[in-house]
């Protein structure tokens, strides 16, 4: 009696259980299957570690262009690891047909590009720029082209009046002249696809033949004519931090797991070493610290040894440790608005000087807090402000490049007394 009650149970259970099956693995069939050879064993979503990354990078850019300090490079090397994160998002995206993927990243990419442009253009015209300042107009206004798509460095005038000496006469280069960054990944974006299939049939050969060129390169023809034209200057940025990139891509694609885990730690290191001993042999100012980003051998050594390590370390969060998790909403800030942060900063620095200027005018202020007006920090804390308004204002343009609703302020919401990361 009871066997046969246990019996009718089961089959009850089987009645349900079966058809709920059935419908899964049938709703299973409209779902894409992952790529065999996408080997990532992440469940999706977003990497903290990468994310904290991402914004150490940023902050340590902003602190180098207001303090110019030599050494924050070497403890930070900041182009290499943003390189090295964005090679491993390309990546993951490239599971995915590759001119749907490209053509998602320039549309994220060049809208605030096209802003941040419209307005720089405006503001050097106003400060007297033209098709005239450079002597060949039809020239000028070719040039002009790069700040749609940027293949080469978008045209800026190098010496300005400053808006009646208000500002420094070379304000134009000090905001444009970052923007080789962007370049450098346009480049990479629309080669991932190729140095993606060589990554994955000769991966040694390939994470290091940009390595190999960057020597080459600035070894045997250093001294030649062309190393200013244009080519060069961009050929130089993609070699110089292409092994970044593609180490990037090596560790999303796994390929990093796959080797002795005592190869990376050693070997990294001895090639920092070597890139620290050319920077040293290089003929330079005695009396001047030297800079690791005035050499292109030295950072592109320096730079792929440390992001090795940062990579060969990485845990792969998917929630912050707890020492970390305060730190939630300003990493998702940055990481939000992370192109703006980049476009503007710069911007944001330099009118803070014009700004601080009146308060020497001020009789309080010139007698008893020459130490604040003279301050780098001083200027710092005034370009934050300016920056956090710049983004403010221009920011929500990333949001609609990427096919969100737009915010004003992408902080992390709390939901249910815990912080919900921004995506």
């Amino acid at each position: 009696m009871t066997a046969s009650i246990e019996r009718g149970r089961t089959q009850d259970t089987l009645q349900l259980i079966i058809p709920a099956v059935l419908r899964t693995e049938r709703g299973r069939e409209l779902e894409p299957e992952p790529e065999p050879e996408a080997p990532s064993g992440r469940k999706g979503g977003r990497d903290r570690y990468l994310d904290l990354l991402r914004a150490l990078a940023l902050v340590r850019v902003v602190l180098y262009h207001n303090f110019g300090w030599f050494w924050l490079p070497l403890v930070f090397p900041s182009m290499g690891v943003m390189f090295a994160l964005a090679g491993s998002l390309m990546t993951r995206s490239l599971s995915r047909p590759a001119l749907g993927v490209i053509r998602g990243r320039l549309r994220r990419l060049l809208p605030p590009m096209w802003l941040f442009g419209a307005i720089m253009i405006a503001l050097q015209i106003l400060d007297t720029w033209g098709p005239y300042s450079e002597g060949h107009p039809t020239w000028w206004w070719a040039k002009l082209a790069f700040w749609i798509l940027p293949l080469s460095t978008p045209p800026y005038a190098e010496d300005l009046p400053g808006f009646h000496h208000h500002v420094e006469h070379s304000w134009a280069v000090q905001i444009i002249v970052p923007l080789w960054y962007l370049r450098a990944y346009l480049w990479y974006v629309l080669l991932s696809p190729l140095m993606l299939w060589a990554l994955r049939r000769f991966p040694v050969v390939t994470l290091f033949a940009p390595l190999a060129l960057s020597i080459v390169m600035n070894t045997f023809f250093a001294d030649q004519e062309f190393i200013y034209s244009r080519v060069w200057e961009t050929a130089n940025d993609f070699t110089m931090f292409g092994s970044c990139w593609i180490l990037g891509m090596a560790h999303q694609e796994g390929l990093l797991k796959k080797i002795p885990q005592y190869v990376l730690p050693s070997i990294a290191p001895l090639i920092m070493v070597a890139g620290l001993w050319y920077l040293q042999t290089r003929p330079v100012d005695p009396t001047e610290p030297t800079d690791i980003e005035s050499w292109p051998i030295a950072q592109a050594l320096w730079s792929l040894g440390f992001v090795a390590i940062l990579l060969h370390v990485s845990p792969s969060w998917e929630q912050w440790p707890r020492p970390l998790a305060r730190w939630n909403g300003l990493v998702s800030l940055l990481n939000a608005r992370a192109v703006s942060v980049y476009l503007w900063h710069e911007a944001a620095l330099v009118v803070a000087v014009p700004l601080i200027d009146p308060l020497w005018s001020i009789h309080f202020f010139y007698k008893n807090m020459q130490w604040l007006l003279t301050s780098s920090w001083f200027t710092l804390l005034v370009g934050i402000v300016l920056l956090g308004l710049l983004v403010l204002i221009f920011g929500w343009v990333e949001d609609v490049a990427a096919k969100r609703s737009p915010r004003l302020f992408p902080y992390p919401r709390r939901r249910r007394g815990r912080r919900r990361a921004a995506v």
